[in-house]
């Protein structure tokens, strides 16, 4: 084993990991050596402070300490990596940016983790065909920055862009609130070169719009969270970057307004570029950590919908936001608040990007990404309302309301052990339950990771993820690859 003492695994998840597999093999002084010999001594970490690093993300406050952190440079280095660990057993868990929100990328079994920090490079930006080749560890905002200055457009745009990398992004599938508009990840996506467990290099696709060639191996590994190989490479869609925004800050008395009030902008025949709902608390601490605000906020509002508009015309736009005024005066709105200028554009958006840290600082939370048919909205919130009185505890609720994704952030606050480990996951069971009762599913763009594992048996027949634990085994025969998490 590495030298290190490994401290105590934290989970104060209340539920269950995948913990140590006895089929693993520990790291051995002699496979660490060979380890050095692929990626030099330089870039793999055995110090305490690395691994701390590397056992934990964005959720909640898990910790799971790996034996060792991998750096490596280019496909051949992840490939010799990945052989080795196939031969030896050792797990393998992927790290992108840490920004995760499900626990996809935290090595419950210890073992290797391969952090994709040095695959940093944007490799070509083809302006003729709409197209970026970009390596998983770009991060988000830096490749939507590089193709705007060639006047095209990467729509998928988490809240996490600035720190989550591309590759985490497709491991999730991501979305953002462009999602509305323009569609996930996956609809961006034309082929990507992957690692398998055993080593072996593919191509899934091509760099075609249109391929209907053989099964589809590219959106098999999208979304599918590190369980299945390694992606190294990634051929993205690109197209023309809107000229023209317009942006809205619509108070709403009653937050199950704001929700009805979303289905009703799409029945009147606008497609926003984005639709936001942030309920009264999660704008207030938003403000507070942010420190400052645009537009001031009445004591009787009790939620917003952030609305913007995109395109290349400003009067088609204008026209849209007549009509979205028209339709909200239905719904018990306040005054309609009109961004001016890009400063305060970009002072709303970053209120709600930033929702999801100021929530951080208040309390733990779980984070619950649930996503309904749009127009079951105030339903979903006044189920997560209900069952937080019936179990105790309070939640924060946000998210990308254009298309039904709603975050819930359920706070630890004052629970005790026993109700944050064993009251609150029953809770959070009703209103999965809820959300597949009305056609929804527990991920809209977070993903499964570790923390929804437990609750797969409410969306997915035996049959279903039988079929899917039989992928899994197709790619990965050993298990080595980010075991625990989703089916595995």
């Amino acid at each position: 084993m590495v030298s290190d003492k490994t401290p105590e695994t934290k989970n104060t998840s209340g539920r269950k990991s995948a913990g140590k597999n006895n089929s693993f093999r520990p790291l051995t002084p002699a496979l660490l050596a060979k380890m050095r010999d692929i990626v030099s001594e330089s870039f793999l970490l055995t110090d305490e402070t690395a691994r701390r690093n590397h056992g934990h993300d964005e959720t909640e406050d898990l910790l799971f300490w790996p034996d060792a952190v991998a750096l490596p440079a280019n496909t051949q280095e992840v490939s010799a990596l990945l052989r080795l660990c196939h031969a030896e057993r050792i797990p393998v868990t992927i790290r992108g940016g840490g920004s995760g929100l499900a626990g996809g990328a935290l090595p419950v079994a210890g073992g290797l983790v391969i952090s994709m920090k040095r695959f940093d490079r944007i490799i070509q930006i083809d302006v003729r065909n709409f197209q970026v080749t970009v390596e998983p560890g770009v991060v988000t905002e830096v490749l939507q920055n590089a193709v705007k200055d060639k006047g095209l457009f990467y729509p998928p745009d988490p809240s996490s862009r600035g720190l989550s990398f591309i590759g985490g992004n497709v491991s999730t599938n991501a979305g953002g609130p462009k999602a509305v508009k323009y569609g996930v990840v996956k609809d961006h996506v034309l082929n990507l070169e992957v690692v398998l467990p055993n080593g072996d290099v593919i191509w899934t696709g091509a760099n075609t719009l249109k391929n209907s060639t053989g099964y589809n191996l590219t959106q098999l590994i999208v979304g599918s969270e590190g369980t299945l190989g390694v992606v190294t490479k990634i051929v993205l869609k690109l197209q023309p970057h809107p000229t023209q925004t317009l942006l809205m800050l619509v108070p709403f008395r009653s937050a199950e307004s704001a929700c009805a009030a979303v289905a009703a902008i799409f029945q009147a025949g606008v497609t926003p570029s984005g639709l936001e709902f942030m309920e009264r608390n999660a704008i207030d601490w938003a403000v507070r950590y942010v420190g400052e605000t645009p537009v001031p906020i009445d004591d009787a509002d009790a939620a917003h919908l952030l609305i913007e508009v995109d395109g290349f015309h400003v009067d088609s736009l204008m026209a849209d936001c007549a009509t979205i005024t028209e339709v909200l005066e239905n719904f018990e709105c306040g005054e309609i608040f009109f961004a001016d200028n890009d400063a305060q554009k970009n002072a709303l958006w970053k209120l709600r990007r930033n929702v999801a840290h100021a929530v951080k600082r208040n309390s733990v939370y779980k984070e619950e990404d649930t996503v309904v048919p749009r127009a079951e909205l105030p339903a979903l919130l006044k189920t997560v309302k209900d069952v937080g009185r019936k179990y105790g505890f309070e939640s924060v609720c946000y998210g990308h309301a254009g298309d039904g994704n709603l975050h819930v952030n359920i706070l630890r606050g004052a629970l005790d052990e026993r109700a944050w480990t064993v009251e609150v996951p029953k809770g959070i069971r009703e209103i999965f339950r809820f959300v597949k009762s009305v056609g929804g599913t527990l991920s809209g763009e977070h993903g499964v990771g570790l923390v929804q594992r437990p609750y797969l048996d409410l969306v997915f027949s035996k049959t279903e993820l039988r079929l899917m634990r039989q992928i899994k085994k197709a790619f990965d025969p050993r298990g080595i690859l980010n075991p625990g998490k989703v089916v595995g």
